[in-house]
């Protein structure tokens, strides 16, 4: 073999060795998976067989995140629940870090979010150096709650997922959401946040809040990357409706509906007697359905209780729906309550169309909270999050809905109102 190939060869070799071993050799290197503007962030819940290698987890995005911030931190969660020694200790230290250095905090939780949160959490927030906490009671805007889990980062960086900032979330559950660089979607959450930390301060004041110009529904939803929000009344201009969006896209459907949410049911939450038809998504997929679109549906074993069940049962009784069930076991510890269970909230649209979101398909979510969801009509982010939707699908923990089967009420501790 001529000289020559052997001396290019060898010059390329520290090449080869470098990309090839990079993520050996390198204890801070991680694999990821990002499209132009969005990378997708995953967590598995410990001791199971949903990992995913080429996915970062929540935690060390969140603090990688939190670790470059120049200037401002923007926070909006529904709850705070901490534990000594978990990831969310450490996520909470990167935080602590960011404010001893002079970053400016803001942290928006929702006011009904106390009862599910731990007041050694909310002392260590208040106790970070130039972090505000403010409680929203989002219900005298909408009725609802703020239900969505995102903060943005020097308006530059944002994210968005099913995630809570609870350590559970980061340990114990299923959850998926985005990283976002994508400037002009950075800077409608950026909006989102500031409307809603603004509105806060009025209502603070017992001052109303004025009613804002009402966006147009986007002309193409079947084309690039975007933000929708809810509720509706309450979004800033030029951020469409994500209820309306959910109800244009599943009529768009030709081929295949894949979808995983936590909580399921054409009923609003909260007490049962209580709880008001909201036949929205439901007539959506079943007039797919009925035009010939293949329908998968998970859900999780906290969305056993009548009546959901039932509504359950009548859907998978529609030809062309399949709806699992997917219980997580207990971790090898123990019963640890309101956890060991699935809270991603995606879709995936003929294979082709990516929605990853932070609100539940039930009445009360979509129509009246705040809820952030992520539309991109990209194939390659469409089938990474298929995969991630076949390999729960597939998994032991996935079983088909039984007709004839009588579900028994979740465990004390396995169901919350809103999470």
């Amino acid at each position: 073999m001529p000289d020559i190939f052997w001396r290019r060869w060898l010059r390329r070799l520290p090449y080869f060795f470098w990309s090839s071993t990079l993520l050996i050799l390198s204890p801070n290197a991680s694999a990821r998976f990002e499209i132009d503007g969005y990378e997708l962030v995953y967590s598995a819940p410990t001791e199971t067989q949903l990992q995913a290698e080429d996915l970062r987890r929540s935690d060390e995005v969140w603090r990688e995140m939190f670790a470059a911030a120049q200037q401002r931190i923007d926070i909006a969660q529904f709850y705070v629940a901490g534990q000594s020694g978990s990831r969310l200790d450490q996520v909470l230290q990167t935080l602590r870090a960011a404010g001893e250095r002079g970053v400016k905090i803001r942290f928006l939780m929702e006011e009904k979010g106390l009862r599910n949160s731990t007041s050694e959490t909310l002392e260590q927030l208040k106790s970070i150096p130039n972090l505000e906490l403010r409680l929203m009671p989002f219900g005298k805007l909408s009725g609802g709650i703020i239900h969505a889990k995102y903060f943005v980062v020097d308006n530059q960086q944002a994210f968005v997922g099913s995630q809570n900032f609870d350590w559970r979330a980061l340990e114990h559950i299923q959850e998926t959401g985005l990283r976002i660089s994508d400037a002009p979607v950075v800077a409608q959450i950026a909006a989102i946040f500031n409307q809603d930390w603004q509105a806060q301060s009025l209502l603070a004041d017992h001052r109303p809040v004025p009613p804002l110009p009402q966006s147009e529904p986007r002309a193409d939803l079947r084309s690039g990357n975007y933000l929708v929000a809810s509720p509706r009344s309450w979004n800033p201009p030029g951020v469409a409706d994500s209820q309306a969006a959910l109800v244009q896209l599943l009529a768009s459907a030709t081929e295949t509906v894949r979808v995983q949410v936590m909580d399921y049911a054409p009923l609003s939450y909260g007490p049962q007697r209580s709880r008001p038809f909201y036949p929205v998504i439901d007539n959506a997929l079943r007039s797919a359905a009925a035009r010939g679109v293949q329908i998968e549906l998970m859900v999780a074993d906290w969305n056993t209780n009548r009546p959901d069940i039932d509504w359950l049962k009548s859907l998978a009784l529609v030809p062309g729906v399949q709806i699992k069930v997917v219980t997580i076991p207990p971790a090898s510890g123990g019963f640890i309550p309101y956890a060991r269970v699935i809270h991603s909230k995606i879709m995936i649209l003929d294979d082709r169309l990516a929605w990853v979101g932070t609100s539940n398909w039930r009445g009360g979510y979509l129509d009246n909270s705040r809820n952030l969801e992520l539309v991109l009509n990209n194939e390659r982010m469409a089938q990474r999050l298929k995969q991630l939707y076949q390999q729960l699908w597939d998994s032991p923990y996935a079983a088909a809905l039984r007709i004839d089967y009588n579900y028994p009420p979740p465990q004390p501790g396995g169901e919350k109102t809103s999470p």
